[in-house]
C-alpha cells in the first residue's frame, strides 16, 4: 500500500505542477487591460520590426479585422488562410475568411506535398498565378470549388528573435491566399510585397491563439484527469486558499459545491488535516497523516499524504493532498489482531483440555483411581476436543486454499435432503443443554437433492453451531426449509443477541466480528461464516443473507438449486 501511495503521490504532484503552471500561463495570456482597439507589442518579434498584435482574448476579432483589411488593399474578392495539421500532414483552412462559404472552407484541404499551396508552404516562398484553371500548380488544389481564377499565395512565417533582434527560430505554419483581383486586373510583386509584410501579422495572430488554445487544452485534460482520480485531491494554495478540489474529495468532506477560492478553514474543520499541510510546507519529502472523518453517521479514516509544489521558477504553488480511504486496511489490521487473540485462545483451550485429562488418566493408571465410566468420559473430552481442534485447523486450511483460489474439491452427489438435516439438529442438540432445537420443514420437501453432502452438512452444522454460540441465554433455534421453484431455502432462526443493522453486509467477511461487550466474551475465529458464503455461492451456485433484530435474534438465510446443474458447479470451481 505505501509503495502504491508513494507512487500516486509523485504522479500528482507533476499534474499538480502542470495545471498551475497552464493556469498561470493562461493568467499571463490573458492578462491585458487595455480596450478593444489598442494593439500590444510583442518583445519577441517574429518579423522584422515590432509587429503589433490585438490582446488575445480579442485575438479572433483581430485576426478577421486583419483578413478584411488584406483583401481592402489587395482587392481581392477572396481570402483563405490555410493552418498545417502535423498529424494528417495536410494544410487545412480555418477561419475566418472573406467571401468564403463555411461549407466549402470545411472542404478546402491539400496535402503539404502538393499544390500551390504545399509549393508555397515547404519552400516557405510566395506564388502568384494568373490562371488557376490551367496552371499545373494549383491543380491538386482545387481551387474550383471556390471559384478562383487567379491569385497570390504566401507563407504563414513565424521568426523568433533574441534581444540582438537576430532570427533564432523560423517556422512556417501554413499559408495565406488571396484570391481574383477586383476589377479585372492580375496580382503583381507589389501586391506580393505587402501580401508578405501582411502575412507576418496574421501569422503572430494565429500562433498566440494557436498557443493560447493549447494551454487550454492542456488545462482542461489535467482538471479532468484530476477530477477523475479516485483518491481525493485537494490542492491549497500558499495563502490558505482551495485552488483545487476534485469530486472524490468533495465527496469525503461532504460539500455538494465547489469550494475553489475560499479559505480551507472555513470549508474543513480539521486539526490533522491542517497538521499535515502544514508538516509538508516545511518538509522537502513531503507530510503523511490520518484524518478522521464523520459523515452521515459513518466513520472514516483517510491517510492524507501532502506534499510542497512549487512551479518551475520556484514560485510557490502551494500544497498538494492525496486522501486515500484506509478504513477498511485499519478494520482488517484490527480483526487480524483479534483473530490471532481468538484464534491462540481457540487452539488453547482445546489442547488445555487434552492434556489436562490425558495427564490425570496417565496419574491414575496405575493405582485404578479412575473407574471406566470415568476413563471413558475423559477420553471422550480427549476425542471431542480433538474434533474442535481438528475443525479450526480446517477453517484455517479452507480459508487460505479459497484466498489462493483453489477449489475445495466439491463431490457432487444425489442424497437424502431430510436425513441430512435430522442428523445435524441431533448432533447440535449434543452439544447445549440451554437451547432447544427445532425443525420446521415445509413440505412437500424432495426426498432427494443433487449436491455435496459433506459441504452442505457443513454449511448447516456452521449456521447451528453460530446460533447456539450467539444465543448465550439459550432459546430455540429452529432449522426452516421450503421449496420456491427449482430453489430449495433453508434457514436458521435464533432467539439471541442479533445483528445491528450496519453489520448484516460485513457478517461474511473474513475476520468480521460485531464489537459489543457481549460479543467479547464469546470466542471465535470469524472464519465461519466466510466459509459457508463459499460453500454456498462457489460450491452450489446459490446465494446467502442474514437477517436480524438487535436483542431479538437473527436468521441466516441460503438457497441452492434443487437439482443442480453439475456441470455448470464443476467449471466454477475448476
Amino acid at each position: 500500500m505505501g509503495l502504491n501511495l508513494e507512487s500516486l503521490n509523485q504522479e500528482l504532484e507533476t499534474l499538480k505542477t502542470k495545471l498551475a503552471m497552464a493556469n498561470q500561463r493562461i493568467a499571463e495570456l490573458e492578462e491585458n487591460p487595455r480596450s478593444s482597439e489598442e494593439v500590444v507589442p510583442v518583445k519577441t518579434n517574429l518579423s522584422e520590426t515590432p509587429v503589433e498584435i490585438a490582446p488575445l482574448h480579442e485575438a479572433d476579432a483581430t485576426l478577421k479585422r486583419s483578413v478584411q483589411r488584406i483583401a481592402m488593399i489587395l482587392q481581392a474578392d477572396k481570402i483563405a488562410i490555410m493552418f498545417y495539421d502535423r498529424e494528417s500532414g495536410e494544410l487545412r483552412a480555418i477561419p475566418p475568411s472573406v467571401n468564403v462559404e463555411e461549407v466549402k472552407l470545411n472542404h478546402f484541404r491539400v496535402r503539404a506535398t502538393h499544390g500551390v499551396s504545399g509549393l508555397v508552404f515547404r519552400e516557405s516562398k510566395p506564388v502568384i498565378y494568373h490562371d488557376a484553371v490551367h496552371d499545373p500548380r494549383t491543380e491538386d488544389d482545387h481551387l474550383s470549388i471556390l471559384g478562383v481564377s487567379n491569385g497570390i499565395c504566401v507563407p504563414l512565417i513565424i521568426e523568433k528573435r533574441d534581444e540582438e533582434h537576430r532570427v533564432i527560430e523560423r517556422n512556417t505554419i501554413g499559408v495565406v491566399h488571396a484570391f481574383n483581383k477586383r476589377h479585372g486586373e492580375e496580382f503583381d510583386e507589389e501586391d506580393q510585397h505587402l501580401f508578405e509584410r501582411m502575412a507576418k501579422n496574421v501569422a503572430s495572430i494565429i500562433a498566440n491563439l494557436q498557443l493560447y488554445r493549447e494551454v487550454v487544452e492542456e488545462r482542461q485534460e489535467l482538471l479532468q484527469t484530476f477530477e477523475s482520480v479516485s483518491a481525493g485531491l485537494l490542492l491549497v494554495g500558499a495563502e490558505g486558499r482551495i485552488h483545487q478540489m476534485n469530486a472524490s474529495a468533495r465527496a469525503i468532506f461532504g460539500l455538494n459545491d465547489s469550494p475553489v477560492g475560499k479559505m480551507i478553514g472555513e470549508v474543513i474543520q480539521s486539526e490533522e488535516l491542517d497538521g499535515t499541510i502544514q508538516g509538508a510546507r516545511g518538509a522537502s519529502e513531503g507530510a503523511q497523516g490520518e484524518v478522521n472523518v464523520t459523515i452521515g453517521g459513518s466513520d472514516r479514516i483517510y491517510q492524507a499524504n501532502a506534499a510542497h509544489v512549487k512551479g518551475d521558477d520556484g514560485r510557490d504553488v502551494g500544497v498538494v493532498v492525496i486522501l486515500s480511504d484506509i478504513t477498511d486496511l485499519k478494520n482488517i489490521d484490527k480483526m487480524k489482531s483479534s483473530f490471532v487473540a481468538m484464534a491462540s485462545h481457540e487452539l488453547r483451550t482445546p489442547l488445555t483440555a487434552i492434556k489436562g485429562f490425558s495427564s490425570t488418566l496417565l496419574e491414575g493408571i496405575d493405582d485404578d483411581l479412575y473407574t471406566r465410566d470415568d476413563q471413558k468420559e475423559f477420553l471422550g473430552i480427549v476425542v471431542s476436543e480433538c474434533d474442535r481442534l481438528r475443525r479450526l485447523i480446517d477453517d484455517l486450511l479452507n480459508t487460505s486454499r479459497i484466498d489462493a483460489g483453489e477449489s475445495l474439491k466439491p463431490n457432487y452427489s444425489e442424497f437424502p435432503l431430510k436425513e441430512l438435516m435430522d442428523k445435524v439438529i441431533k448432533v447440535q442438540q449434543q452439544s447445549t443443554q440451554r437451547h432447544t432445537l427445532k425443525a420446521d420443514f415445509v413440505e412437500p420437501l424432495p426426498d432427494t437433492i443433487i449436491g455435496d453432502q459433506d459441504k452442505l452438512d457443513q454449511i448447516i452444522t456452521n449456521l447451528m453451531n453460530n446460533a447456539i454460540k450467539y444465543a448465550p441465554n439459550g432459546g430455540d433455534v429452529t432449522l426452516h426449509a421450503f421449496v420456491e421453484g427449482d430453489w430449495l431455502q433453508i434457514g436458521v432462526e435464533d432467539q439471541g443477541m442479533g445483528i445491528p443493522a450496519d453489520h448484516l453486509g460485513k457478517v461474511f467477511e473474513k475476520f468480521h466480528r460485531v464489537n459489543n461487550e457481549d460479543n467479547r466474551k464469546i470466542y471465535g475465529t470469524g472464519l465461519g461464516l466466510y466459509l459457508v458464503k463459499h460453500l454456498v455461492e462457489q460450491v452450489h451456485l446459490g446465494s446467502i443473507w442474514a437477517e436480524s433484530e438487535v436483542g431479538k435474534g437473527s436468521t441466516f438465510w441460503f438457497k441452492i438449486p434443487v437439482k443442480l446443474d453439475v456441470d455448470l458447479a464443476k467449471e466454477a470451481n475448476d
